[in-house]
């Protein structure tokens, strides 16, 4: 495994971050503020015509009927003029701010495969392997509205038009692409959970005693084999000096269905609520062009999408292409994080979602 750079202390980042203390603020470069962000244009990366050129070549013999992308790694896509901004990128995302928007993807130019090819030969770039996003194997997730709704344990909220609360993703880093937009609606929010961590501190420091303890979350029917149906996880975690949030409340909301899973307990569910609460409050407001892409990382980011008003015909609804990514020198995760998916020492990075009969495939169109 890669030697993490924050373990370097020549590396710039090295200054920004002080050893997380369980209970106390934290000081990380992924703690900033919305306002912060607002004053700069640092956290977006605007496509050069060069770098457009690069994508356009690496691409130009996977938009074919039949193209399989799994096969197709960092090596299969050199891009001369923007591999460089990606190894920069790839450190402030997995060591730095956290997250990052790139703009200026011609989905019209490219035609919609040619766009996820393209996001799929960045994604490579950025990560050290995808993950499995459902119990199908599917590393390229189509995120559109199928009619489900968050509310049906058997279901999952991107495949709906409701909002979804703020949660994270199974794996280091989620990345999105824009293929179409709706009428209305599904703006991207992210929060810092840093941040958030550190006002609930100021706040109410008897809640960041609670999301430190175990929270129960339901596997929504994708159980890995010989596994439960739910797993558990704290929201707030301090490992090795590190800090590092997951929260998902639809799954936690679910996770008492089970007979072996008590209600919450009534400080659980108000610390959920405030978590909430404050995100919703300190959030970054992020639109979605078509075209655009974001990577963010779910252990320093919370992100929410808004209800939307879609279109009515079926090549115009809005459409996301997702893509959960591996960071094999991520900050250190708790055992918690691994145990969810298998014994400890099998599992290179905790990430994914696995059944019995998954076999990992990359479908470059909508499903």
């Amino acid at each position: 495994m890669p030697t993490p750079t924050l373990e370097n202390p020549n590396d710039p980042y090295v200054a920004a971050r002080a050893p997380a203390i369980p209970f106390e603020a934290i000081t990380d470069p992924a703690a900033w503020t919305a306002e912060e962000l607002s004053a700069t244009t640092t956290w977006r990366h605007d496509f050069t015509d060069a770098e457009i050129n690069d994508l356009r070549t690496a691409v130009s013999s996977l938009t074919e009927d039949n193209v399989d992308l799994m096969p197709l790694g960092k090596d299969a896509f050199p891009l001369p003029h923007l591999s460089k901004v990606l190894r920069e990128i790839r450190n402030d995302l997995i060591y730095g701010r956290g997250f990052i928007h790139f703009r200026g993807l011609p989905v019209d130019d490219f035609g919609k495969r040619g766009a996820a090819a393209a996001f799929w030969a960045i994604s490579q770039h950025l990560g050290d392997g995808v993950l499995s996003q459902n119990k199908h194997g599917h590393v390229l997730g189509h995120v559109t509205d199928l009619g489900e709704s968050k509310s049906n344990p058997s279901q999952r909220g991107p495949y709906s038009r409701e909002e979804i609360p703020f949660h994270v993703d199974c794996g280091d880093v989620v990345g999105l692409l824009c293929l179409e937009t709706p009428i209305s609606g599904g703006e991207s929010c992210l929060a810092s959970s840093v941040s958030v961590h550190n006002e609930l501190l100021k706040r109410r420091p008897d809640l960041v005693h609670v999301l430190a303890e175990p929270y129960a979350r339901d596997r929504r029917d994708e159980i890995p084999p010989n596994m439960a149906p739910w797993y558990k996880i704290p929201v707030f975690n301090y490992h090795q000096g590190y800090f590092s949030a997951s929260i998902e409340p639809t799954y936690i909301g679910s996770a008492h269905r089970f007979d072996d899973i008590p209600e919450m307990t009534a400080a659980q569910q108000e610390a959920i609520r405030v978590v909430q609460a404050l995100s919703r409050e300190m959030r970054f407001d992020m639109g979605f062009r078509r075209g655009d892409m974001q990577f963010l990382n779910n252990h320093v980011v919370f992100h929410t999408r808004l209800g939307y008003q879609d279109r009515d015909e079926p090549d115009r609804k809005r459409h996301l292409v997702r893509i959960w990514l591996k960071a094999l020198d991520g900050r250190p995760l708790p055992n918690a994080f691994y145990e969810r998916h298998g014994p400890r020492d099998k599992i290179d990075r905790p990430g994914g979602i696995i059944g019995p009969d998954t076999v990992l495939n990359a479908p470059i169109d909508r499903i």
